[in-house]
């Protein structure tokens, strides 16, 4: 089976949960090809989410909020973070998704956010490995 060739991390905002996978992944294993994106992104990073990712050492200052399109969907392995509205969730608009289920950090105080970062560590450390079993 031959590896993939990019790692589409979607939520609805794309400011806070999916930014810090693609941050994860990028570190973790920058020979994949990963982006992130929402179905109505915001126009900024979540501020504590760029602050808790500096905490580990990395640095999301210059990603921003995109737009899931079709394009991305069909050349990308997708993984939703989690739904929080129902109505926008960028799992309804993906047939072959991978669903996280992971607290939106909108609104949470920093200590929830960092649960929340380590989750996603977590998380993006096993789908590495996943895909470089494949």
């Amino acid at each position: 089976m031959a590896k993939p060739e990019k790692v589409l991390f979607v939520c609805v905002e794309n400011a806070g949960r999916s930014q810090m996978a693609e941050g994860f992944l990028r570190k973790f294993a920058p020979h994949l090809d990963v982006i992130s994106a929402g179905t109505k992104p915001r126009s900024q990073l979540i501020p504590t989410v760029i602050d808790v990712m500096k905490e580990v050492g990395i640095d999301i200052t210059e990603q921003k909020p995109k737009e899931l399109t079709n394009e991305m969907i069909s050349q990308s392995i997708t993984v939703n973070m989690g739904c929080m509205d129902k109505e926008s969730c960028p799992a309804l608009f993906v047939n072959d998704v991978i669903d996280w289920n992971i607290s939106d950090p909108k609104d949470k105080d920093i200590e929830k956010i960092r649960e929340i970062r380590d989750q996603i560590k977590n998380e993006v450390l096993n789908l590495i490995k996943k895909i470089e079993e494949q």
